[in-house]
């Protein structure tokens, strides 16, 4: 890693990539939400949590601070919180494989996520192993875990999420032309807007709120139900086939 790419908050591009891909954790690169998980099975449950979630919908109640309310129902230990969630969450079935495609070809993948870095660290070393894990660099909230064992979500951030996505790749944004690699985001959820318009094609998971927001604006996007679908689309644009615009003109991915 350089100590230009260190400096400016870019560290994805020690390799000088031209292309970098960015996305989400939890219902994106996963099929299911580990925070939901936890709050569901050892929290207080699917019920209190649909209710915080409409808090949230509704702006009654800011993202960070229902989240917070939502995890510090989950009383179980932290390890034990992880082995839980290592036998129960599952891996996207396209995402190993898009992983490895991106890797032969000097693509850095970004994990930008609302969750718990331990906890995304963990399920990455089990599910696609521990070289991608060491690899694939997690900008996410932390975790304090207190000498009795009661532990907490850290924040990154001040913001309305505790995480705003696009601070972290706005650097890349601001790169200059020639330099600049064509950016990606993956993602399924409210949170992923801010970061989504930092980057030059939106990859959207289908039935997700996602794009339940992106039609209300009339923001362009391209649907994926899996990473298979997003493997070729990458795989299109990289190798020429396929321009960004021409890309952003069609929602499916054929």
């Amino acid at each position: 890693m350089t100590a230009t790419s260190t400096i400016n908050g870019t560290p994805a591009m020690a390799t000088n990539p031209k292309a970098i891909v960015f996305s989400d954790w939890d219902g994106t690169i996963t099929l299911q939400d580990s925070n939901d998980w936890l709050t569901d099975n050892l929290g207080f449950g699917v019920e209190k949590r649909k209710f915080y979630n409409a808090e949230i919908l509704h702006e009654r109640m800011s993202f960070s601070e229902a989240f917070k309310i939502m995890l510090d129902s989950v009383k179980t230990p932290f390890p034990e919180c992880i082995e839980q969630l290592l036998n129960n969450i599952d891996l996207d079935p396209g995402f190993a494989v898009f992983y490895k495609w991106c890797k032969e070809r000097n693509i850095p993948v970004v994990v930008v996520s609302s969750g718990m870095k331990p906890v995304i660290f963990a399920l990455l070393k089990k599910l696609v192993g521990e070289e991608a894990a060491d690899d694939i660099e997690i900008i996410a909230n932390d975790v304090k875990i207190e000498p009795d064992g009661e532990w907490n979500i850290v924040y990154r951030d001040e913001s309305h999420f505790g995480h705003d996505k696009s601070r972290c790749i706005k650097p890349y944004a601001e790169l200059p032309e020639g330099k600049r690699p064509t950016m990606f985001y993956c993602g399924d959820g409210v949170s992923d807007l801010s970061a989504a318009r930092e980057t030059d094609l939106l990859f959207a998971k289908a039935g997700k709120d996602l794009i339940v927001y992106l039609e209300k604006m009339s923001l362009p996007y391209n649907i994926f139900h899996s990473f298979a679908d997003i493997n070729k689309r990458v795989d299109e644009i990289y190798s020429g086939k396929l321009t960004l615009k021409e890309a952003e003109a069609t929602h499916t991915i054929q």
